[in-house]
């Protein structure tokens, strides 16, 4: 077992692609399939299937990943010790949800980007639920979740920003013009949300049933994107964070409802494995996010 085939295992968890860990590694795509077979042949167990055109990790190949994982981190902490590490160099892998990828974190990738040329930074789009899951796998260093205040025994989580969420329609929507709304406002009407079991949408179906709002259709979506565009068609009313259509508001193409949704107190959030040796890099990059959290809430207060 060669310390190279355990690196190109780890960036193919970390992708699910062989092609793109290829690209990463600076390998060709067939060195990569071969690693990978000569590993698996030597541990006489699959490590990945591919179902299709996705590539899975089996679940001996979630057990393997953990080890590798540990041991990769230990040889990354002896190099750092013996090293000058004035100029980091090396991978992280970052996973988030689709909302936090396109409204949160490309100013923080920018700015870690200009400061360290050298290192490849991975990105990989999970769903919120699922986040968790990544860090406990060792297929993600840092991830960013959209979630009430988390409480963890093995993770560390730093709550960075609360995220607003509001109910939007189009200009020419029913109840677009009315300056307040009831509760019997909403009966008939068609509600744009994301699929149940994302957390948001548990807090948003709780604060509706609370209220008792009933004769509701919903829509359910697996991005925010489609809730935007849906909304600005007409269909519905979506259920936001503010932050994924600011420009859309600002030029007319929706307009916030004056209805307060209770109880829903949603945080981006910041977190990693407890046990996770932080590396100069990845404390580099942690030391990014907050600077441009902080710099945001300066913002807000001038």
């Amino acid at each position: 077992m060669e310390l190279r085939q355990l690196n190109t295992f780890r960036m193919v968890a970390s992708t699910l692609n062989f092609s793109r860990a290829a690209e990463v590694l600076n390998y060709v795509p067939s060195n990569v399939t071969m690693q990978i077979k000569a590993l698996e042949e030597e541990l006489g167990v699959r490590l990945f299937d591919r179902l299709g055109k996705q590539l899975v990790l089996t679940t001996a190949g979630k057990r393997f990943l953990n080890h590798v994982q540990s041991v990769l981190d230990k040889l990354d902490e002896a190099r750092s010790a013996i090293h000058d590490n004035e100029n980091p160099s090396g991978t992280i892998t970052i996973s988030a949800n689709e909302v936090l990828c396109a409204y949160r974190l490309p100013v923080v990738f920018q700015l870690f980007r200009s400061r360290y040329p050298g290192v490849r930074l991975i990105f990989r789009s999970v769903p919120n639920q699922e986040l968790k899951q990544t860090l406990f796998e060792g297929t993600a260093d840092i991830v960013f979740m959209l979630d009430e205040t988390i409480l963890s025994t093995a993770l560390t989580v730093e709550p960075l920003l609360e995220e607003t969420f509001r109910l939007f329609v189009a200009p020419d929507h029913p109840l677009a013009k009315q300056p307040v709304l009831q509760q019997e406002d909403f009966h008939g009407e068609v509600l744009l949300v994301n699929e149940k079991g994302c957390p948001y949408r548990t807090m948003f179906d709780r604060s509706f049933e609370k209220k008792g709002i009933d004769d509701i259709t919903y829509l359910e979506f697996q991005n925010a994107e489609a809730i935007k565009q849906c909304a600005i068609s007409g269909i519905g009313i979506a259920f936001l964070p503010e932050i994924t259509v600011e420009a859309e508001v600002e030029r007319g193409d929706l307009v916030p409802l004056p209805w307060q949704i209770s109880d829903l107190h949603v945080y981006t959030h910041m977190a990693w494995h407890k046990d996770k040796w932080l590396s100069p890099i990845i404390l580099s990059f942690i030391e990014a996010v907050r600077e441009v959290i902080a710099l945001k809430e300066e913002n807000k207060t001038v």
